[in-house]
């Protein structure tokens, strides 16, 4: 067997080529296209299993190479990479790193890495920046409430949780109860009602404007109006209102783009499952398909069960863990809206959570979720799989 170990760092790799456990070339190359077409060359003279450790962004351009030229290549999680070559691992630089991947892939049979279309990727990009927004608006809405709690608190009341771009709006307008003290009712209604672009009436207007009236004479704010912190919240409000906007696009970016798999539509057809979190699930699963099993699926994820036992111990068994975080939040998220809106459709999913609560062997909340998470999985990887569309009546429902 001709193998060939990369140690990839940031814009170049150390290549070695090894034939029946021997050591038959050796070298550096930069990433280029003058590098690249040397790996070329080596790869075309006979069949070659290729091996690399991912490395971040380092090795992507390693990885769009053998996936434009449609060689097969076995890429690395580093945890899995030292656990395999410890035992061979002396000195640590890139040669004895390309040398011991290499020698290693003689001792373990590694899953080659099947290649997705680009669509695959360019939806998971988008979802990292998503979620990077996300987190990012998260943070601006503490900051902002740190703030409004010495400008004006109360208002803060009249829209509890839900902070709209119509809340936004108002609260921008009257970062102060001094800006509503200068108004009349009429003007402040108006302002209202120009504030949203729902249709509400002025009856409804005319009461919100009451309110804040008597959040304005009851409030006793630490800073006055012309303080910097007033202009600290309309700051604020502004940062908010753009990443509610860029969420929304790229939100949208990802359904239309993800509408163009046939999973989208099997994944949409499970009650509790919108266009949002099937796209979120096909951005972090990529393409289910090069699955063989669900039991690798979940293995991916990290909810295979790892078991402990020594001698006459034995720990309790727990997830692996050791899978796609990212994937695990969204399908636990997915599972708790599954029985959020469970009155909606019938899910024998959310029927196999209430049966592993019920008594005398109750499952703890998380442990049923997890439990469901795993069923998830399996019918998603049965039905992308077939083909089919999710349906009540022929699911398993014992």
């Amino acid at each position: 067997m001709r193998v060939m170990a990369l140690d990839v760092s940031k814009g170049k790799s150390y290549v070695v080529i090894y034939e029946e456990e021997l050591c038959v070339a050796e070298w550096e190359i930069k990433h280029n296209q003058e590098g690249f077409n040397q790996l070329k060359s080596q790869l075309c003279k006979e069949t070659t299993e290729v091996v690399f450790e991912a490395t971040g962004v380092y090795s992507k351009q390693i990885e769009s190479f053998f996936k434009t030229e449609r060689i097969s290549y076995c890429i690395l999680n580093p945890l899995l990479a030292k656990k395999q070559t410890d035992g061979l691992r002396g000195n640590k630089t890139d040669k004895v790193d390309a040398h011991k991947l290499a020698q290693s892939h003689y001792r373990f049979d590694r899953e080659k890495k099947n290649h997705q279309t680009s669509i695959y990727s360019e939806i998971h990009e988008v979802s990292i920046l998503y979620d990077e927004v996300h987190a990012n608006l998260i943070k601006q809405r503490v900051q902002l409430h740190a703030v409004l709690q010495q400008c004006f608190p109360e208002i803060e009341t009249l829209y509890s949780s839900n902070l709209s771009k119509y809340a936004l709006n108002i609260i921008e307008r009257f970062p102060h109860p001094a800006y509503i003290k200068e108004l009349s009712k009429t003007r402040i209604k108006n302002i209202i009602l120009a504030s949203t672009k729902k249709n509400i009436s002025k009856e409804e207007a005319l009461l919100k404007a009451d309110q804040l009236i008597h959040l304005a004479d009851v409030s006793y704010p630490a800073v006055d109006k012309d303080h910097f912190l007033v202009t600290k919240v309309q700051y604020r409000i502004k940062q908010i209102q753009q990443l509610f906007d860029t969420k929304e696009r790229l939100s949208k970016k990802m359904i239309e783009q993800s509408k163009k798999l046939n999973e989208f539509s099997v994944l949409v057809s499970i009650p509790g499952i919108g266009p949002l979190t099937a796209a979120l699930i096909i951005s972090e699963l990529g393409d289910i398909r090069r699955f063989s099993t669900s039991n690798q699926l979940n293995a991916y994820v990290g909810i295979d069960i790892r078991t402990h036992q020594s001698g006459t111990m034995r720990k309790k068994d727990r997830i692996n863990k050791r899978g796609n975080a990212r994937a695990r939040k969204i399908l636990f998220f997915t599972i708790r809206n599954m029985l959020k809106t469970q009155k909606t459709a019938p899910n024998h999913i959310v029927d196999y959570y209430y049966k592993l609560k019920k008594q005398p062997y109750s499952k703890r909340d998380k442990v049923a979720v997890i439990a469901c998470m795993n069923k998830l999985l399996k019918v998603t990887h049965y039905l992308v799989n077939k083909n089919e569309l999710y349906d009540y009546a022929k699911s398993p429902h014992s």
